[in-house]
């Protein structure tokens, strides 16, 4: 733990729910929940609108929809959009220090400390995070961020979500025990439902709480590291650095499907398009990898992964549909699969396969492996082709919209934009020639 408070977490508010409000001007101020719009679509962001009706992030959709009230906007996900917005904020922080840790695509770490700034007191980071914080709503059209300033990571991200959305906590050296005392224990990584439910029963509910219970009482009830780790947090003991980069380690690409799917020839194609999208990325990056690993989940959520590891490391999809191939013939799918996915680790800086290694075989066996379910999943893949609720489209004769909903052969598009009023809805044949994909639109064009 440091004495100053110069680590600041920045976490952007709902973010995929901010940038479709941003983007689509008809629905600011309106209940937005963005994810999987499939039957078994879990909810990815929720706005603030739709947060006061109870949805949540890893929420069923299906639930989301009792929940919130007629008119709440269901949006499949526009990581395009996302992308984009969270490269302008990161190089927003770059700008305000050289040392960043992107946590996710929609928070990070920053190091003032690393900037060399001469005066690190309370008022002058909080100087420093409210300009950085207005830097933010201005470069990205009014996604806002919250922001929290301490003397650790732990301080600095609970301190980012005190005050949601728009927020700012900056907690003084010496006051972390203070702030975290009256706060739910839930607060506190690493305390999920299960210890949260030991701790209840143990008359523990709030961080101040844990703080009084005996180091030796918490190893006897938790373990070694786990109750180790409860104690050093509970008094804001916290001494994890930021770190600038952080290796890849894999590239993957998943779909769950609308349905459960138990054909051979259908569960290949989807391997296919899988690898071929593994291999895009990989090239993209400049990386290469060893070990193919396929993915998959039966209808009851048992999850197992089979894996091989090659001599050479490659990033051709057709090496990698191989591999997967072989990978997902060895294992029973008569009674179907809910997802699968494919993904290449044991990577390095991109090198060529010479043509023997293009046809060796694998040097290593396959391996199996119970795995915990990911929540939230990805988000269902359509049976049919089709245009997807929020997508971003173009129509030569009207211009730039979204896809206000599909069915039935017909098209619906809403006719807005960032710098637009609420836009005019028209209806169009699903095969429409004048209407076309797009890329997701600009923002404070004018």
């Amino acid at each position: 733990m440091r004495d100053t408070a110069s680590i600041l977490h920045v976490d952007l508010d709902a973010m995929f729910a901010s940038v479709e409000q941003r983007d689509k001007p008809s629905l600011r101020g309106r209940p937005v929940v963005v994810g999987g719009i499939g039957g078994r679509g879990v909810v990815a962001t929720a706005s603030y609108e739709a947060r006061a009706f109870g949805a949540r992030s890893a929420m069923p959709v299906a639930e989301a929809r009792r929940r919130c009230p007629p008119g709440t906007a269901f949006l499949a996900p526009r990581f395009a959009a996302y992308k984009r917005t969270s490269r302008v904020v990161m190089d927003l922080l770059a700008d305000v220090s050289p040392l960043v840790e992107a946590v996710s695509i929609d928070e990070a770490y920053v190091d003032l400390a690393a900037a060399g700034h001469a005066d690190l007191g309370v008022d002058a980071v909080t100087a420093i995070a409210t300009a950085l914080k207005a830097r933010i709503a201005a470069a990205t059209g009014g996604v806002t961020g919250s922001v929290g300033a301490g003397t650790s990571k732990l301080i600095a991200k609970i301190g980012s979500d005190l005050h949601k959305p728009d927020g700012l906590t900056v907690v003084a050296p010496g006051a972390e025990r203070e702030m975290l005392g009256p706060l739910p224990v839930t607060r506190l990584s690493g305390v999920g439902p299960a210890t949260a439910e030991r701790l209840r029963r143990a008359g523990v509910h709030t961080i101040g709480d844990l703080a009084g219970v005996a180091l030796a009482d918490l190893l006897e009830r938790f373990g070694q590291a786990h109750g180790a780790a409860l104690y050093r947090l509970a008094r804001a003991d916290d001494d994890r650095p930021v770190v600038g980069e952080r290796e890849t380690k894999s590239v993957s690409a998943e779909e769950t499907f609308a349905a459960d799917i138990a054909d051979r020839a259908r569960l290949g194609a989807e391997l296919d398009l899988l690898a071929t999208q593994v291999g895009g990325r990989l090239r993209a990056a400049g990386l290469s990898g060893r070990t193919v690993t396929v993915k998959l989940r039966y209808p009851d959520f048992t999850t197992i992964t089979r894996s091989t590891t090659r001599t050479q490391p490659t990033d051709d999809a057709r090496v990698i549909t191989q591999a997967a191939r072989r990978l997902l013939a060895e294992v029973d799918v008569t009674g179907g699969l809910r997802l699968l996915g494919v993904g290449v680790s044991g990577l390095s800086e991109f090198a060529q396969d010479d043509l023997l290694s293009l046809l060796e075989p694998a040097v290593a066996p396959a391996a199996e492996a119970p795995e915990e379910p990911d929540t939230p999943e990805p988000e269902p893949v359509e049976e049919r082709p089709g245009w997807r609720t929020g997508a971003d489209v173009r129509h030569d004769e009207h211009g730039a919209g979204w896809v206000w909903g599909s069915g039935l052969g017909r098209v619906t598009i809403r006719f807005e934009g960032p710098d637009t009023g609420p836009g005019p809805v028209r209806t169009f044949a699903a095969d429409d020639p004048c209407l076309h994909p797009a890329d997701p639109p600009d923002w404070g064009t004018g």
